[in-house]
């Protein structure tokens, strides 16, 4: 008995300590009960995003930019824009990260690959944890493609007096059965474009040609649209090379032969060259200058040593309305 009743004694004096002593529990719980009615009472405000689709922005005739505008309401919010060419859209962009804030933010995001000229849907989707909602429809239309012009002459270079042709494409939209004007500049260059006879539609893909005969000096050309607002091509150089005319002929002195030829037009004092051709390389044999010939050529001739095999005339000429040239091969036995 004695022992039971210390004991309760003892009891006795720790009930009367414990208020004391259990005071940071007690705080420490309040703390943690307030926190956790924070906690829900955060998660009760935190509600699904609101969004508004707003107009398209930068539309041509193959990308935009689709705008809009959200308020993720307090939560993580990610959006991204459906469309496509009807309300079924079809197509949507990537996903983008709006926050978490609870302010309304204006959101873009790019879309390419759009077919000119063409009726496009879209709509702005925005998704939290609390759910997720579409803004309404809106509309774009895309541009025309503008019209450009490409053109090649060939063949380049061309030999003196030969036959050239300019074509080209006209593209972007409306680009069939459009005319087309072809214009050249001589050189040196100075006189400014001039157009060159009649014009030429394109076809129904938009491809045109222009043949040019009799082509004597290094020209540049162009081509031009006739619509109100002209489209203009870059511009193509067109070389005319000289034209060398060579042979060979037997000589009296035994592994020498006479190469000889003309050349038009006359380039008088041009550089001439007679080389060996060995494992595809030039190898110098002999050379000359073009001395007056007739009216439009000038001529050459000039004893080498040779060896058999083949043998090229080069004839090289200075800057100007003309580009040096080869000669046809010679064969030497």
């Amino acid at each position: 008995m004695t022992h039971s009743l210390k004991v309760a004694g003892d009891s006795a004096r720790d009930a009367r300590r414990r208020p004391a002593a259990s005071r940071p529990f007690v705080a420490l719980a309040l703390m943690l009960m307030v926190g956790a009615l924070a906690m829900a009472s955060a998660a009760q405000a935190a509600s699904a995003p609101k969004v508004n689709t707003t107009g398209p922005r930068e539309v041509s005739y193959g990308s935009a930019v689709l705008t809009g505008s959200l308020n993720p309401n307090g939560a993580n919010t990610s959006y991204y824009f459906q469309y496509g060419v009807t309300r079924a859209y079809g197509s949507q962009t990537a996903i983008a990260d709006a926050g978490a804030g609870s302010k309304t933010i204006s959101v873009r995001l790019p879309i390419t690959g759009l077919q000119p000229i063409t009726v496009y849907h879209y709509r702005l989707v925005a998704v939290n944890a609390s759910g997720a909602t579409i803004g309404d429809d809106e509309k774009l239309l895309t541009t025309k493609v503008p019209l450009s012009l490409a053109i090649l002459a060939s063949p380049n270079p061309v030999t003196f007096g030969g036959l050239i042709t300019v074509q080209g494409t006209l593209s972007g939209t409306d680009n069939a059965k459009r005319a087309v004007v072809l214009q050249a500049n001589p050189f040196p260059y100075t006189g400014g474009f001039q157009s060159v006879g009649n014009p030429e539609l394109t076809t129904a893909t938009g491809g045109f040609s222009f043949t040019l005969l009799n082509q004597e000096q290094s020209t540049q050309f162009r081509v031009f649209t006739t619509t109100n607002t002209p489209v203009i091509s870059p511009v193509a150089s067109e070389n005319v090379a000289v034209r060398v005319s060579s042979h060979v002929a037997r000589t009296k002195r035994r592994g020498f032969a006479r190469i000889y030829g003309t050349v038009t037009p006359a380039v008088i004092g041009a550089q001439v060259g007679m080389l060996r051709i060995a494992q595809g390389h030039g190898i110098l044999a002999g050379g000359t200058g073009v001395k007056p010939g007739n009216s439009i050529s000038g001529k050459f001739s000039r004893v080498v040593r040779v060896k058999k095999g083949a043998y090229r005339v080069l004839v090289k000429v200075a800057p100007g309305g003309v580009v040096s040239a080869y000669g046809t091969p010679l064969l030497i036995h």
